[in-house]
């Protein structure tokens, strides 16, 4: 048994109601097989109910609409009751190659949802059908156009997604996550305490990676078993998987390996440059410039970007076109390194074209300062010298996280000069920081774009489920809601007072903020910790407070509901993780609805649907009054 599941086993948290942790969706076989071999009698009348999701038997969910269609052999998922373990079955034939699998008496051949399987559950389906839509995939559409839904804390948003995707008819980047900020990126460093931590800022201190609780590869493995259970494959709609800041050097040169592991069935990956910027500076004074330039600068690539930059009528004085070269050059060697194994392990791993394909992204907005026509030449045509070519690119500007942009008049005139630069490189336009932005502000790039852009939304839907489990009126919803306001009123209340300057000053607008939002003075209310206590205890509990904003993604994985505790990836952090999977069937009605109603709100002001679709998207949607409903309009 691998260590990861014997820890998980070992603390009682398991997949069905503390999901996507291991590599593996099974985490005990034989257990399984006992529920399975009780309950076998009844799976071929469940084949034959292909209208419902779930036929619930004594031991096993039977999913009829998760069928697989391999030539002769019909594939269902079967899932324990117990524990959420699932399994593939078959009564075909045919011989499998699915590692640890077991033949009944009765011919029904069972395969374990272990890791190894699923590389093996790909190749074979695409092999068989190449436009099979069960995995993540890079298709033409996905590699211009996009939406990115992340989310910063729990995999509950998957089956809005998959609503949004079907009811839109619309392909999407429909599981997107920072590794490994937000995900494990190796569960055997996560049980070795191994884990580095991420500084925050705003909190005066740092949280472990992985601070979501869910490995990548566990991520990886729910969400394609979540669409499956939902028939969501048989729609024949593409989805893709971002890999989103994969870190490039620095630290993160001797995570290399297993960063590109964890990220094998990503079908896009966005390359974060930043890490090993961190390491260089700017070289002021000429002679070191030129000693450093003429070390490790190609003189070929320079003067391509050079004449790259002609051709475009755009220039840039020599001594800050050797700065920016001779900056990025590092980062932009690792780039081309990571870019080979990324498509190594796919080769080696997948068998197929389609399957080893995957879209690419260059996020150059950690650069200083705002992107300029003549930075982004420089980078793109650098990229293209050094033999990679990118399909989107992700400049800087000026986008603040979860604030609409100020001046759409500006906005408009600075999209529009940098996407013409894109648009001669033949690449789409990634806004990252996208959510919380203005109707007007989507409106205004999804033309300046012509739709040709990705928006990515990872905040938003934290969010959602703030606002879900306030207007809940379940009781256990209301206590998880409370509870978790209360929790960031701790964090606000304690940074307001902190010696960490930046902590404190962050704490305090996050405050003020929230107080504008009630159209209340925030003024004295910072003359000592009781004072603002008490102006604190004024407010009501509300997910449209920016100190809640702000904060509340490091609640899930604080051990106790503690903000002493955060991170925890033992027994306490996942024990407090598991609450949120626990929510009614209410909040996760009102938790898919908004998830829903954002997707539709996406799609209609950047124009990627058109005015007829979002129309009926919207009063089917309206027309929603149980979560089953929704789960069912998905096929």
């Amino acid at each position: 048994m691998k260590a990861i599941n014997q820890f998980l086993l070992e603390n009682d948290i398991l997949i069905k109601d503390n999901p996507c942790v291991s590599v593996d969706y099974t985490l005990h076989f034989e257990s399984l097989l006992e529920a399975i071999k009780k309950d076998e009698s009844h799976f071929e009348s469940s084949m034959s109910k292909e209208g419902e999701i779930s036929v619930e038997l004594e031991n096993i969910n039977f999913y009829p609409k998760s069928k697989i269609q391999l030539k002769t052999a019909a594939m269902y998922i079967v899932e324990s009751k117990a524990t959420g373990d699932c399994a593939l079955i078959t009564y075909s034939g045919d011989s499998f190659q699915f590692e640890n699998s077991v033949i009944l008496d009765s011919s029904l051949q069972v395969f374990p949802m272990e890791w190894e399987n699923l590389i093996h559950l790909k190749n074979i389906t695409q092999e068989d059908d190449s436009n099979v839509t069960i995995f993540p995939k890079a298709t033409p559409h996905l590699k211009n156009t996009s939406l990115g839904i992340g989310a910063r804390f729990t995999t509950l948003h998957w089956p809005a997604v998959a609503w949004s995707m079907s009811t839109l008819n619309l392909e999407l980047t429909a599981n997107q996550n920072s590794i490994p900020r937000e995900l494990v990126f190796d569960v055997d460093e996560m049980l070795n305490d191994n884990l580095a931590d991420v500084p925050f800022p705003f909190i005066g201190g740092t949280v472990p990676e992985g601070h979501q609780g869910q490995s990548v590869n566990g991520m990886t493995y729910g969400s394609i078993i979540t669409y499956l259970k939902l028939g969501f494959h048989q729609n024949k709609i593409a989805y893709g998987f971002n890999a989103d800041h994969q870190p490039i050097g620095g630290r993160f040169d001797k995570t290399e390996t297993e960063l590109v592991e964890g990220s094998l069935f990503a079908s896009y990956i966005t390359y974060d440059l930043s890490p090993e910027l961190a390491n260089h500076e700017i070289i002021e004074d000429d002679a070191k410039l030129e000693e450093k330039f003429n070390a490790i600068v190609d003189q070929e690539i320079f003067a391509g970007i050079k004449d790259k930059l002609s051709s475009l009528n755009l220039s840039m004085n020599e001594k800050q076109l050797k700065q920016l070269i001779t900056y990025i050059t590092p980062a932009m060697e690792k780039m081309l390194k990571r870019d080979a194994l990324y498509t190594e392990i796919r080769n080696k791993k997948f068998t197929t074209e389609v399957g080893q394909s995957f879209v690419k992204e260059l996020s150059i907005d950690e650069l200083p300062g705002q992107t300029t026509s003549e930075t982004l030449t420089a980078c793109l045509a650098m990229s293209e010298l050094m033999g990679v070519s990118f399909d989107f690119v992700a400049p800087n500007i000026g986008f603040q996280k979860n604030f609409p942009y100020p001046d759409n008049v500006e906005l408009r005139e600075k999209v529009s000069v940098l996407y013409t630069i894109a648009e001669k490189f033949g690449v789409s336009f990634g806004f990252h920081s996208g959510s919380g932005k203005s109707a007007e502000n989507y409106t205004v790039v999804g033309e300046v774009t012509k739709g040709n852009l990705e928006i990515k939304t990872s905040g938003r839907y934290t969010y959602e489920m703030g606002v879900a489990l306030s207007k809940s009126s379940n009781e256990f919803d209301q206590k998880l809601w409370k509870d978790w306001y209360e929790f960031t009123k701790e964090l606000a209340l304690d940074g307001a007072f902190s010696s960490n300057e930046v902590q404190k000053n962050f704490a305090i607008e996050f405050i003020q903020k929230s107080f504008e939002t009630e159209n209340k003075s925030s003024e004295g209310i910072f003359a000592d910790k009781d004072s603002l206590k008490t102006a604190l205890d004024t407010l009501s509990a509300s997910p449209d407070h920016m100190h809640w904003f702000e904060y509340n993604f490091l609640y899930v994985l604080a051990a106790e509901g503690s903000t002493k505790q955060l991170g925890n990836h033992l027994k306490p952090g996942y024990d407090q993780r598991k609450r949120f999977y626990a929510i009614s069937e209410e909040g996760k009605l009102l938790f898919a609805k908004g998830i829903a109603s954002y997707i539709i709100f996406l799609a209609e002001t950047t124009g990627i649907s058109n005015s007829e679709t979002i129309a009926n998207a919207k009063e089917k949607l309206s027309n929603i009054d149980n979560f089953d409903t929704l789960l069912a309009q998905v096929l």
